[in-house]
């Protein structure tokens, strides 16, 4: 709103200072700063909002150290992140940019989704929360949503990097004049790093183009349910899921800018993304609204995101990554959320494989998500495989070299775009 406005007096009376609201950089700060303030200044009154109305997180006993004391900490909490974000982007971001509103709409439909799920927990007093397959729906919905707009709008365009030889006979990397509407996205540590979903159909002849659009639409759906639900996991300890977040944001937007600022895109030799850039704003509010969040969620938290935090974080991450052509670097950037999900599939297959083979389920950690494994002592009666650490480790602990492990696998994701 003030982008717009300020542009306004910009180009119509050319007000004084009204110009900086054109660059990216200044809005971004900006957006960072209101984001914090409004996650700080606003979450304390919201925390207390949420105490009166006795909306507090049920706690099973899991024999977990300091577990049931978090007994009755107000849950919830993402109302806090999704205030602090839309906030700073409704006011600082180009409302008609495609990438803006698509972030917008994954914001508000999947912390609907979160608040719903919570909803049910708190105030029906349904430990199991919204039915599973209705959260399915809705993470499905919003992918597909993703995955129709990008395919029909005509905002969105992508001009791929290319190599040619110069007179010397060198390669040169530039990038593509031509602007084009094409499933491309990025490959890690390949040097022609570009893949279009279409090029898998080629024996369809003309309509391959159609059915790489609606691989791409599949892709979507899998991704920001994969993603949105492997945040839902990693929210267990406080600020776990919060810093990592933030970490994931930060990297995804520093991506966002090297493929929305043609220079720096035809440097490193990865596609440029027209109207990309204006996401930076939306990334640097992600990451003020995390960091905000973690005021109160930092251990001991005061508040949990509940479900209405970590699905929105999830689903953002996700969306993020596919507009930017960068899904497939996910595997990578998001390897705590990954591997968070895999132990609790891999739990639970092995429990239900080895019940039906022996009669006694057996577990290959000592619990899943894999976090709570390092929480719980070895040797001690447990039927798993994995018994180390044999001592519990202090739940701040974990969650700091969760975070180190996150900022690692970050640094790892933006350096693939020159390991090829």
């Amino acid at each position: 709103m003030l982008y717009h406005f300020f542009n306004y007096l910009d180009r119509v009376y050319d007000f004084p200072g009204a110009g900086m609201f054109q660059y990216i950089s200044f809005r971004s700060g900006s957006a960072f700063i209101i984001a914090l303030l409004t996650a700080t200044l606003f979450g304390k009154k919201i925390i207390e909002t949420l105490q009166k109305k006795q909306i507090g997180e049920t706690i099973r006993n899991l024999g977990l150290e300091g577990q049931m004391q978090k007994k009755g900490t107000p849950t919830m909490g993402g109302i806090i992140i999704i205030l602090a974000l839309l906030v700073p982007t409704l006011l600082l971001a180009d409302l008609t940019n495609v990438y803006i509103l698509l972030m917008l709409a994954t914001t508000v439909l999947l912390g609907m989704l979160g608040f719903l799920d919570d909803y049910i927990k708190v105030f029906k007093h349904n430990k199991e929360g919204l039915n599973g397959k209705f959260k399915i729906i809705g993470q499905v919905a919003v992918g597909l949503l993703v995955g129709i707009v990008m395919w029909t709008s005509d905002d969105v365009t992508i001009r791929e990097n290319i190599e040619y030889k110069n007179a010397a006979g060198n390669t040169v990397a530039a990038i593509a004049q031509t602007p084009t509407h094409e499933t491309v996205t990025t490959i890690p540590f390949f040097k022609n790093n570009n893949l279009n979903y279409a090029d898998l159909f080629t024996w369809a002849g003309d309509n391959k183009e159609t059915l790489g659009w609606i691989f791409f639409i599949f892709v979507c759906i899998f991704i920001v349910t994969a993603v949105s639900n492997g945040a839902n996991l990693t929210d267990g300890l406080d600020g776990l899921a919060a810093g990592t977040s933030g970490i994931v944001g930060t990297a995804l937007g520093i991506l966002a800018y090297v493929s929305g600022n043609i220079n720096i895109a035809s440097f490193l030799n990865t596609m440029y993304i027209p109207g990309i850039g204006e996401m930076m704003i939306f990334a640097s509010a992600f990451i003020g609204a995390t960091i905000g969040f973690l005021w109160f969620n930092s251990y001991p938290a005061q508040v949990f995101m509940g479900d209405t935090g970590s699905l929105t974080l999830g689903g953002i991450i996700a969306v993020f990554a596919i507009i930017c052509r960068k899904e497939l670097l996910l595997p990578i950037l998001c390897g705590v959320f990954l591997v968070e999900s895999l132990s609790v599939i891999i739990q639970t297959y092995y429990f239900k494989k080895t019940k039906r083979t022996t009669g006694t389920g057996r577990r290959v950690f000592k619990m899943a998500p894999l976090h709570h494994h390092f929480q719980k002592a070895g040797n001690a009666g447990i039927d798993a495989i994995i018994q180390r650490p044999l001592q519990p480790h202090p739940e701040n602990k974990i969650t700091v070299r969760f975070w180190l492990i996150s900022l690692m696998l970050a640094a790892l994701t933006i350096l693939t775009l020159k390991m090829r």
